[in-house]
């Protein structure tokens, strides 16, 4: 999904793995990390559909499909990585309370995709994609030159930090969303909340040491999430 991959390698890879992940949802997997997933012991308890679903919507948003609407992002985002990380959770154990499962999740992933899109977007921009929805584009006057630019106008600059808000918000609602029974079942989804929101807001040091700080907030995170 980089937008320094040629699209036609990004397509043909992203085409072997939905094949893959058909296999993987019917018993055949070939790949060794998906035949790792299928050897787990809860394997046969879970729908691996949610995986196939989540290189799908990968394929579309390198195919330059972007979101029409606001409300396209929580749909959009849950698909590429919300699913795929609740899989993860019920495969490790039972969940239960799926709805807090599903709120952490869906917050938790539209989180990441603004992240990911308030960090990308100009690469995304000059590679042909618009990582943001088009009618708050609209409404904000901003235009595909505009996201190319750089430094960002104005007006991009306070749709920038609207989205930064947005996106601060939901990772937060991921840290609150799971109660105190499930939080220590799914620490991974705390920690990579508590990871986000960090770096989001600026707060990681130089690259050098980022990595050192990362795993001192991760530990911290997991540690808490124990009662």
């Amino acid at each position: 999904m980089d937008p320094a991959t040629e699209a036609g390698v990004a397509r043909l890879k992203l085409a072997w793995w939905q094949e893959e992940m058909q296999r993987l949802a019917a018993g055949a997997a070939v790949h060794p990390i998906s035949a790792y997933l299928a050897a787990l012991p809860r394997a046969g308890a879970v729908d691996f559909i949610p995986l196939l679903t989540a290189v799908n919507a990968a394929a579309a948003e390198v195919s330059g499909a972007p979101l029409e609407h606001g409300a396209d992002l929580e749909p959009q985002s849950q698909a590429l990585w919300g699913d795929p990380l609740a899989l993860a959770s019920r495969l490790a154990g039972d969940v239960p309370d799926e709805a807090s499962l599903r709120n952490c999740t869906v917050a938790l992933a539209a989180a990441d995709y603004l992240a990911k899109a308030l960090r990308d977007y100009r690469r995304e921009a000059r590679a042909g994609r618009v990582p943001f929805a088009i009618d708050e584009l609209m409404t904000a006057g901003v235009d595909n030159d505009d996201l190319a630019a750089d430094p960002p106008p104005p007006h991009l600059q306070s749709y920038l930090q609207i989205l930064r808000g947005r996106a601060a918000r939901y990772f937060e609602i991921a840290q609150q969303a799971l109660p105190s029974a499930q939080r220590a079942r799914n620490r991974h989804l705390l920690v990579l909340a508590a990871l986000g929101l960090t770096h989001l807001n600026g707060g990681a040091p130089p690259r050098g040491r980022r990595r050192l700080h990362d795993m001192l907030l991760a530990w911290r995170t997991a540690r808490r999430a124990h009662p």
